[in-house]
């Protein structure tokens, strides 16, 4: 923010873009460079080479851990997967009342932070408030698949806790065990979404941290701003759009229409990049490793859009995004479209209690100032 004037009146971008409001030593994103990291390793090249518990460990406890850390981070997390039995309970009755999976998820982690005792961070220690963020890592993926089934009327699927952390998710989602290279490619997304700079659900979550609440409430804030089209909520739109489309011919015209609407082409473009974003690349080479006819149709429309992109919107970098192959990668695996944006948040809850860790040793309040542009009110006297 920058001070103008002798009146003290503060100029701010809007969207707060490019204000600092915090130090960080989690990770941050070179939209310039079209590169972002955890904890200074590549991002992409952590997903490319390690597994979810690897990197959760990176982000969450600093470091990446050695043979023996690895697995009594494994153990750790594996023994907080099952629901507690209150959740368990009422989870039905929750599922009952919506078949949005992040409407469940918040009222079933809001639950979870009840059950299990859950202290404000305030009043919590060092070790408390990790046990807590690694139960919340852990069961979020059970909660999430458990209310896919009931939605289906279908019978929840207890935890394995031999399975590692992406392949149980998918096989308490089937029922089945999946096939390595489903879960290689799940957890290659899970690991490339985990966290990416002060996006508006890490931001709230901070924000809810620093009051000193507890943990449940600072996830729940951040599901609330996750949940919106404009942020995690974009990967089954973008293929319900590839579906719309229907064939490549169809593509030019059909983003044609979109732009002379003024509407939002979802999967494309992104608020932070000015180039390509890395994860959509990796994403697409995920998906090019399985034959099928979906991963040419995608990168024909890709190619179709930018380039009609580049001929209307002339100086600006409008390149697919994240949101546009996740949803590819997503759905040749095997999960089902109203699974997509509940698997981004198995992933980004990582980056979420880890931020909420960083924030817990703040002691300073989130309290920013808004400039008031109502009507003056009399001062009395």
């Amino acid at each position: 923010m920058t001070r103008a004037g002798a009146s003290g009146a503060i100029t701010v971008p809007p969207g707060l873009a490019g204000v600092i409001v915090t130090n960080t030593e989690i990770g941050d994103v070179r939209g310039d460079e079209g590169f972002y990291h955890y904890r200074g390793h590549s991002a992409v090249e952590l997903a490319r080479h390690h597994g979810f518990e690897e990197v959760a460990h990176l982000l969450i406890v600093g470091h990446l851990p050695d043979a023996a850390e690895l697995a009594a981070f494994r153990a750790r997390l594996a023994g907080h997967r099952a629901l507690p039995s209150a959740v368990a309970e009422l989870l039905p009755a929750i599922c009952r009342t919506t078949s949005d999976s992040l409407q469940i998820l918040r009222s079933a982690l809001s639950l979870w932070g009840g059950a299990t005792g859950q202290r404000p961070l305030f009043d919590a220690g060092e070790d408390e408030r990790l046990a807590t963020a690694l139960a919340a890592v852990a069961v979020t993926p059970t909660i999430l698949a458990a209310a896919h089934r009931l939605g289906r009327g279908l019978e929840p699927i207890a935890p394995d806790p031999s399975l590692g952390h992406a392949e149980d998710y998918l096989r308490m989602v089937s029922g089945e065990r999946p096939a390595s290279q489903d879960v290689r490619a799940i957890e290659t997304y899970l690991v490339s979404t985990m966290d990416h700079g002060f996006n508006a659900s890490t931001f709230t979550a901070r924000v809810v941290a620093s009051t000193g609440a507890d943990l449940a409430a600072c996830l729940v804030a951040a599901i609330g701003s996750f949940s919106g089209p404009k942020h995690g909520g974009a990967p089954s739109r973008a293929l319900e759009a590839l579906e719309e489309i229907g064939t490549p011919d169809r593509a030019d015209a059909w983003v044609r229409d979109r732009i002379t609407k003024g509407e939002l082409i979802m999967g494309f473009g992104h608020p932070v990049y000015r180039t390509r974003d890395p994860r959509s690349e990796m994403l697409r080479d995920i998906a090019r490793g399985y034959d099928d006819p979906l991963v040419d149709f995608a990168t024909q429309v890709e190619d179709t859009f930018e380039r009609v992109l580049a001929e209307l919107k002339p100086g600006r970098q409008l390149h697919a995004n994240v949101e546009f192959y996740a949803g590819v990668v997503m759905r040749l695996a095997g999960l089902a479209p109203d699974l997509f944006t509940p698997t981004f948040c198995v992933a980004r809850v990582v980056g979420w209690v880890a931020n909420v860790l960083e924030q817990s040793h703040d002691p300073k309040l989130i309290r920013p100032s808004a400039r008031y542009v109502g009507q003056l009110a009399a001062r009395a006297g």
